[in-house]
């Protein structure tokens, strides 16, 4: 039996997950209290991040396939330009050495038909030279016809058998392509789902206001998502959150501010992709954990879109050295 993909796999998982979070039907009349199966326990969040690092692992070595495989497709499709190449030049051999017999053909039929092999005897020595230079000279480009049609037979081969191999090698690469995108697209929903909801939420969908409390001076909503972010990035530097003597959300301990770089310097085209990521999952899951709003790149976000802000003067205060998150 073949063996499930990674991306079957993981549909597999998340639908057992959501089997088993269904409450069990009750027993039918015609249903033993015996042979009833009993719905499996929810998976722990330890247990489905230790998924989700396995998925992660097949969803690499899926990528190194892809990746290697697109290498020996752009391989193939510049051998099959040399091979179509090498069948123009054929073809243009073909054509030159055609052309040449023709001449010589023409040459004999003007000094007295001598390409008949029952010819007349040359008489003297000039036309018996003449007759043995135009033999050799037949002969010579006769085989060189053969040898270009047989040229332009293997070049045109071989480029037909690549051109059916790039087609076979586009459709893998698509599959693989496509399998790949499926598991990230499971890994990415395994967790959200993982994403706790804060707390102090109100009935009316509103947040009740918190305390700071612990040794980092922030509220518990607001340590919550920086665990979480914690857990699902990997922060290159220092983060910060209580900061007294300063205004907004910080010296309230309802704030972080996640370094891109060392601060004060523009970070690298990895971190600021990194920084995207990190605003964008802290506006999709505000709802969840109490964001309030997330400042990155001299813009503002506060659920509805981001907005410019004015210039502060320097990287830091326009936010591009890092991405800051406010919670109610």
């Amino acid at each position: 039996m073949a063996a499930s993909s990674p991306a079957s796999l993981a549909i597999g998982l998340i639908s057992a997950i959501a089997v088993a979070a269904l409450p069990a039907a009750p027993a039918s009349a015609s249903t033993s209290p015996s042979i009833r199966v009993s719905a499996a326990p929810k998976p722990t969040e330890a247990q489905l991040r230790a998924q989700l690092k396995e998925l992660n692992a097949k969803v690499d070595k899926l990528i190194e396939k892809y990746n290697l495989k697109r290498v020996e497709l752009a391989k193939a499709q510049e051998a099959a330009k040399t091979a179509q190449a090498k069948a123009e030049a054929a073809e243009q051999a073909v054509t030159t050495a055609e052309q040449r017999v023709a001449e010589i053909a023409r040459l004999r039929y003007q000094t007295g038909d001598l390409s008949l092999t029952s010819f007349m005897l040359p008489t003297d020595a000039g036309s018996a030279a003449l007759l043995e230079q135009l033999t050799a000279e037949q002969q010579a480009v006769v085989d060189s016809v053969a040898k270009a049609r047989d040229e332009k037979k293997r070049a045109s081969e071989e480029a037909a058998a690549l051109a059916a191999q790039i087609k076979s090698d586009t459709a893998e690469v698509a599959g693989q392509r496509d399998e790949a995108e499926d598991v990230i697209k499971d890994i990415q929903k395994k967790l959200e789902d993982l994403v706790p909801y804060g707390t102090g939420r109100n009935s009316n969908g509103s947040w009740a206001p918190e305390l700071p409390n612990g040794s980092d001076n922030i509220t518990a909503r607001t340590r919550l998502m920086k665990e979480q972010l914690d857990k699902n990035f990997a922060l290159p530097f220092a983060v910060g959150c209580f900061r007294s003597g300063s205004s907004g959300e910080h010296p309230l301990g309802r704030a972080c501010d996640f370094m891109m770089s060392t601060g004060g310097s523009m970070p690298s085209d990895a971190n600021n992709a990194l920084g995207d990521r990190i605003a964008e999952w802290a506006l999709k899951n505000k709802d969840k954990l109490g964001v309030k709003y997330v400042i990155w790149r001299q813009r503002i976000n506060q659920g509805s879109g981001w907005s410019t802000m004015s210039d502060r003067g320097s990287i830091t205060e326009n936010h591009y050295d890092h991405v800051h998150i406010s919670m109610y």
